[in-house]
């Protein structure tokens, strides 16, 4: 029946009737005697009125449509402010959102849009969307303005897994706290860094992570008036990492060389050294041949200036291959180069002038306060204790040589006080060569900062060592108690362990596909444990109200970025998207009554004809 009376039948009807009553009338008017016929203005008039009333009346049945904006609803959210939510606005509560009498509220914003199927664009009021409505309104338009950050810290960068005994660095950004301080205390309560915060927020600390497994360090944010503002949780993986396998290679003995290779037995890399001593006789471990296949077998090789003059040219070629392929190289440069080692220097991309005295130099100073400093340290070793309250003994005198070191593409392996390069190191090929100007770190040793030395090469190897793989999972940074957590990479019958020792199952995610992710609500906080197969991997829940500006900037982001997704597709909303409203019937139904008025007054009044004689 609604395809009988639809808007093409209903003027395919009408336009026939208007062609036969203008067929009608001509023919009347022709059959007439041309005395009898009315006036060509009379004639003109009617047939002008025929298809005029049939069209006036197609717009009172069909009338015309025009763009009508796209339904609007607006979706509260956490901490969303009253007064953002008009009187009349089209509004639906998500299980965050204030308690408000007088709001709809739904599990989510799939289950709001389908009660609303005319829904062509969502306002967000409140602090944002959370994960489980963001593919949802993908399909939408989306409008955010998003509400101040709250007062503390908003970001949060940290190495999700580090090697023990590295030193670490976490970087964030706090929110209306400039002129403020923030301190990192490690797991035992004791502030081991401080900073200040800069004027945008952003700060970055550094610390030492000794033992392994999971660990809590805290961060702590103070005002300008040094009271607390909030406290946080900083969840670090510490683990015993694969030792890189160090190959040393020296020219001549000395004490630089015999504290090198104690730090690297006491730090329990492997390691194996040749010291030459002359005339063929060679100290250290048994040689070996450089070639492909023994430098396979380690990760970074160390050469002072005169073991690399040493190299044939075999072993020199079979280096750089093994370099290409991964291996670490650092050149420490001792004394003078002759030209030609300085070419080979250049093929490598250095370019190393002048060089063949020593000058002093000195190490950038802490700036942390001693109890910071002995926290770092540590309590020393059995065989050299140090007490709880010594003073960190005063920086040691050093030398290095008095070249000016260069590469395009360098990167400062170490620097001194005034911030010149003491190391450089660039990639070549799948490896990484470094070359070394600092002559005598071994007086770090003797001065009785140990851990200096031992900061600066483990910053050194760990820069320049063979990478290795660290298969891990995929795991969402910002766990929360009773939120969901994906987990990706993992197999079938992969179980979570929580801090209470409970085993639970995971809920596999079929659309992720090859990544093989898996859901998990956990309900307490602390370290959880993910077993997958013979793999396993620690992850940090935080609890709910934990780190709220952490929460609010994530919630703000997500939004964001989805709100500027959905702009590109605004213009076709509003175009295509957007429901066509009919006008009102009244006036065409008007101005269809008055032209056929006109038309039957027309018809029956003798305006324009021509009367007869008789």
């Amino acid at each position: 029946m609604s395809d009988l009376f639809s808007p093409t039948t209903t003027a395919v009807v009408l336009a026939l009737a208007a062609m036969l009553g203008i067929v009608r009338l001509l023919v009347r008017h022709l059959r007439a005697e041309p005395s009898q016929r009315s006036h060509a203005w009379r004639i003109a008039a009617l047939v002008i009125a025929q298809p005029l009333c049939a069209a006036l009346l197609y717009f009172a049945l069909w009338p015309p449509t025009v763009p009508g904006e796209a339904g609007t609803l607006v979706v509260v959210t956490a901490g969303a402010p009253r007064a953002q939510l008009a009187a009349g606005d089209a509004a639906v509560a998500l299980p965050e959102a204030p308690a408000w009498s007088d709001v709809e509220r739904a599990p989510d914003l799939a289950t709001a849009l389908r009660r609303r199927p005319g829904t062509q664009r969502v306002r967000v009021i409140g602090a944002g969307l959370e994960l489980r409505d963001l593919d949802a309104a993908s399909t939408i338009a989306i409008e955010f303005t998003p509400p101040p950050l709250p007062r503390g810290l908003v970001e949060l960068a940290a190495p999700a897994r580090i090697a023990a005994g590295d030193e670490f660095r976490i970087s964030g950004r706090a929110a209306q706290l400039a002129g403020g301080q923030v301190e990192l205390l490690d797991p035992a309560r004791r502030p081991v860094d401080r900073v200040a915060i800069a004027d945008d927020g952003r700060f970055m600390v550094t610390g030492t992570a000794r033992g392994t497994g999971g660990m809590r360090f805290r961060l702590r944010l103070h005002d300008e008036r040094k009271r607390v503002v909030e406290e946080a949780d900083v969840p670090l993986q510490v683990q015993e990492a694969a030792p890189p396998r160090v190959l040393v290679l020296a020219g001549a003995p000395g004490p630089e060389v015999k504290f090198l290779r104690r730090w690297l037995d006491d730090a329990g890399l492997p390691m194996h050294a040749q010291i030459a001593v002359g005339g063929g006789v060679q100290l250290g471990d048994a040689p070996i041949s450089l070639d492909a296949a023994s430098l396979s077998r380690f990760d970074l090789a160390i050469v002072d200036e005169r073991a690399w003059s040493a190299l044939g040219e075999g072993q020199r070629a079979a280096l750089e291959v093994a370099v290409r392929d991964g291996l670490g190289l650092l050149v420490r440069i001792t004394g003078p180069l002759s030209a030609g080692e300085r070419g080979r220097l250049r093929s490598l991309g250095f370019a190393l002038d002048g060089g063949r005295d020593s000058v002093p130099v000195k190490l950038a100073a802490g700036t942390r306060e001693d109890a910071m400093e002995r926290a770092r340290i540590g309590p020393g070793t059995q065989d050299a204790p140090r007490a709880h309250d010594a003073a960190p003994a005063e920086m040691p005198p050093l030398t290095r040589r008095d070249a000016r070191l260069s590469a395009s593409d360098g990167v400062a392996l170490l620097r001194d006080a005034d911030g010149t390069a003491l190391g450089l190191w660039r990639a070549h090929g799948r490896g990484r060569v470094g070359v070394w100007l600092l002559a005598d770190s071994f007086r770090l040793m003797l001065g009785g900062r140990d851990d200096l030395h031992a900061a600066l090469w483990s910053d050194a190897v760990s820069a320049l060592a063979r990478a290795q793989a660290a298969p891990g999972f995929d795991i969402d940074a910002d766990a929360r108690q009773d939120r969901r957590v994906a987990l990706c990479g993992v197999s079938d019958g992969a179980r979570v362990i929580t801090p209470d020792g409970a085993s639970h199952a995971l809920l596999r995610d079929p659309v992720t596909g090859a990544r093989a992710c898996a859901a998990f609500w956990p309900t307490s906080e602390g370290w959880h444990l993910l077993r997958s197969g013979d793999r396993t991997q620690a992850f940090f829940v935080r609890a709910t109200d934990a780190a709220p500006g952490l929460r609010a900037q994530a919630l703000r982001e997500a939004t964001l970025q989805r709100a500027a997704d959905s702009q590109r597709s605004m213009a076709q909303a509003d175009a295509a998207l957007a429901p066509r409203h009919p006008t009102a019937r009244w006036p065409w139904w008007l101005a269809w009554l008055l032209a056929s008025g006109a038309l039957w007054w027309l018809e029956r009044s003798r305006a324009g004809r021509r009367l007869s004689a008789a």
